[in-house]
Formats: C-alpha cells, structure tokens, sequence
C-alpha cells in the first residue's frame, strides 16, 4: 500500500531553535507511523496583512537552517520562493520549492521554478477555480519540471472568510499531479485585522474529509507554541497534539487503502 504523505512544519523560520523542536517531534514520528514526511518552513514571508508583521530573520540564514535541518534528520525539506531569482536561490538549499496562492499564476516564477528541475508544488489561488490549475501545471512541465504537486488550501468565501470545495479534489488529480490538502490554512480567516485569523477547531474534520474524498497527503503547520508564533498564530496546530492528529490520518487512510476505494 503507498503510505501517506505528509507535508508539515512551521509556518515561517522564525530561530534554528523553532526547527529543531518541530523537526525532533516530527521526524521520528513519521518514521514510526510509516508516514512520508516532506519538512517545511517559510524562509521568509513576503505576503503579510500589515507592514509591520514579521517577515523572517534573513534569507541566507533561514536557507541555510532549512538545510541544516534536511541533512541532520535525513528528510526532504520544502519552502516558498516568490520570484524567479529566489527559484534559483532556494533551489541550492531545500529539495522542493513551493509557490504560494496568491503566485501560483506567475508565469515567470512558475517557468524559474520548472527550471531548477526541483519537485514544485503549487498551492491553488483562492481565487482559482481547480480547473485553472491545469495551466499553472502545463508552464512547470514546459519549462523542465517533471514532478508538480497541487495543494487545495480553500476558496474565497466573502471578504474574510474560507470555505473548502471538496469537489476540487478529484478535478486536480485529473492533472496527473500528486495531490495534497492544506488542512490549516483551509481554515484561515484573511485580514481579520492586522492579521488573519482562523478556527483551528476545524483542522482535523477538513483532513479527514479531504482523504475519504481522496489526496494523496496532508500540508499542514504546526508549532510548540501557536499562540506564540509569529505568523498564523490561529491556524497552526500545537506540536503536542500532532500524535494523535496523525494516527488518525493514517488510520483512516490504511482503512481506505483496504477497500480500495477509487478516486
């Protein structure tokens, strides 16, 4: 059976401290639940509610604490680029590149991204419909990249306000691309003031909807301290309860995987 794959970490680099905490509960926690783990952290937050919200601590810095983090725990680490010079830049540090929503119809990020020849990952605008996403995809594949993975990360709904579209789910798969459902900015409530908030309450209901419609993973942050965290303060699960959040997960995946259900 393919195991679960899991795409997890904190939202943004904020100390070498923070990784190493979430990487040393993560990592091994993985391994034991035979969950495939893709590390990821933020090296710098370039869309932010208010100027005055922390954007990171140094891009070479944070870029070289990220692969600090794949070469001490052995995993594959994952962040964000925002333009095409830092596609070629983060691509020297972390094994798969991220574009974020409100980038993911950036043709020349999308085409630097594909260059690098890393694995590319795509996070669906909250604007897109999932059908859109198919050119997003097709300008990675033109520019050289072989593996693109799609994320769901919810839709627009009002001015401050999320909602999941579960019918999204098997439309981007008709892409070919792996598939992955970002269980906790699906629950984001955008410019709720200086910063967004959300209802973390829903995190593992929406995960657990998102694999009985059919993914093939889980993007989701997570911090010792998310009232502490100094981004997504509202969304990001707590560190001590990623235990029983995941053996859920793979619970009910395995479950899935038995009856062979078809997606």
């Amino acid at each position: 059976m393919p195991a679960l794959k899991v795409i997890a970490g904190p939202c943004v680099v904020e100390s070498r401290e923070l990784l190493h905490t979430v990487a040393e509960h993560l990592v091994p926690l993985c391994r034991e639940l035979g969950v495939e783990l893709v590390f990821k952290a933020s090296y710098r937050k370039a869309n932010r509610t208010s100027p005055d919200s922390f954007t990171g601590i140094g891009d070479e810095v944070a870029l070289e604490l990220l692969a600090e983090i794949r070469s001490v725990y052995g995993v594959p680490v994952l962040t964000d680029v925002h333009t095409p010079k830092e596609a070629f830049q983060a691509a020297r540090f972390v094994d798969v590149l991220q574009i974020p929503a409100f980038l993911c119809r950036q043709t020349d990020l999308l085409t630097a991204a594909g260059q690098t020849g890393k694995p590319v990952n795509i996070k669906k605008g909250q604007f897109m419909a999932p059908e859109s996403m198919a050119y997003a995809v097709e300008k990675v594949r033109r520019a050289g990249g072989h593996k693109v993975w799609l994320t769901e990360r919810g839709t627009m709904f009002g001015y401050r306000d999320l909602v999941v579209d579960f019918r999204s789910l098997p439309i981007l798969r008709r892409t070919g691309c792996l598939v992955f459902f970002d269980a906790t900015h699906s629950v984001q409530q955008p410019n709720a003031g200086e910063r967004s908030g959300g209802r973390r309450e829903f995190v593992r209901a929406l995960a657990r909807a998102a694999l009985a419609v059919g993914v093939d993973g889980i993007f989701f942050e997570t911090h010792p301290q998310p009232e502490r965290a100094l981004s997504d303060p509202d969304t990001q699960l707590p560190l001590g309860q990623v235990r029983e959040f995941l053996s859920e997960l793979v619970e009910l995946w395995d479950a899935l995987q038995r009856v062979g259900v078809q997606w």
